[in-house]
């Protein structure tokens, strides 16, 4: 890729990390602000605090990690760097998925009109259970950090020892741990918080889906308020399940280890890897009614310094 090209992918890249560092450094700030002041959080904004937080952090990690393993990859290879970057990203990356879950199950749970005994069972224990929920979530992240840990720990020792298992050199041990470790360990325990997510997700689709047929065919308008906002609800659902299968599957594949840093398609890989953590704070913005009323209010103090 030419240089310039390379260029223009990185100052995207940035630009995007820097848009979603913004934006959930927005919801924390303002979530935190509501919970001081009130002393306690509905279940919604708590786990909307703990995914903004998540993503606020998983952003400057990612952003420090990719440039200075761009631009100082022996430094990367020979220090401790690898492992501090790799604790950190793994943690925040499990917690956020997990996280993202919780969000779309609580929605589901609140939302949609199932009569599954099942269902209105979770609807009324699920509420409660956030807080544990969360704790359980980084109680689970930890544990699989510290399992990327030891595969880091083991690459990270091999490039001193030069051969490493058998005959093995450094780079075919590397791929190795990529392709029979990392790699079906990133896929398993992703999949789990994947799988409920899609699940949670496809039947609050459907009964929204449903929901707003009824009311067209009732003579509802389509200018109707209420099937106005369902038919926003499915977008921001829809868009949501986009992004989040979207950094499901890059970061399956980037596990693997196919694009190294002298790959031309490493910074346009690194922008779809970050795509949802930068792009979804903005939806859940634009869907949070005392979120959007207070970004709006900044946006017009900053129109008015600009202006002034």
């Amino acid at each position: 890729m030419q240089p310039a090209l390379t260029s223009l992918f990185m100052l995207l890249f940035f630009l995007l990390c820097l848009l979603g560092i913004l934006a959930n450094g927005f919801i924390v700030l303002v979530l935190s602000r509501e919970w001081r002041q009130r002393g306690r959080l509905p279940p919604s904004d708590l786990i909307l605090i703990s995914l903004g937080a998540s993503r606020f952090c998983l952003q400057w990690v990612g952003l420090v990690h990719n440039f200075y393993y761009f631009l100082r990859l022996v430094d990367y290879s020979r220090g401790p760097a690898q492992q501090l970057f790799g604790l950190h990203w793994d943690f925040l990356n499990s917690a956020t998925f997990w996280f993202g879950t919780w969000l779309s199950v609580l929605f589901c749970v609140k939302i949609a009109n199932l009569s599954h005994p099942t269902f209105l069972w979770l609807k009324w224990r699920f509420p409660g259970s956030v807080p544990w929920l969360l704790l359980g979530s980084l109680l689970v992240s930890s544990i699989v950090t510290m399992l990327f840990f030891w595969g880091n720990r083991a690459v990270y020792l091999g490039f001193f020892i030069g051969r490493c298992s058998g005959n093995m050199t450094y780079k075919e041990w590397s791929r190795w741990l990529e392709i029979h470790y990392f790699l079906p360990l990133k896929f398993v325990t992703l999949s789990v918080p994947c799988s409920v997510f899609l699940v949670s997700t496809a039947l609050l689709i459907n009964s929204l889906r449903r929901h707003t047929r009824t009311m067209r065919h009732n003579a509802h308008s389509l200018q109707d308020p209420s099937t106005q906002a369902h038919t926003r609800a499915l977008k921001s659902l829809i868009s949501f399940l986009v992004l989040y299968a979207l950094s499901f599957v890059s970061i399956v594949i980037d596990a693997a280890g196919f694009f190294s840093s002298d790959s031309d398609w490493y910074w346009p890989w690194q922008i779809l890897m970050y795509l949802c953590t930068s792009v979804h704070p903005f939806i859940l913005i634009h869907s949070n009614l005392r979120l959007r009323g207070v970004f709006r209010q900044l946006l017009l103090l900053v129109r008015g310094f600009w202006v002034a």
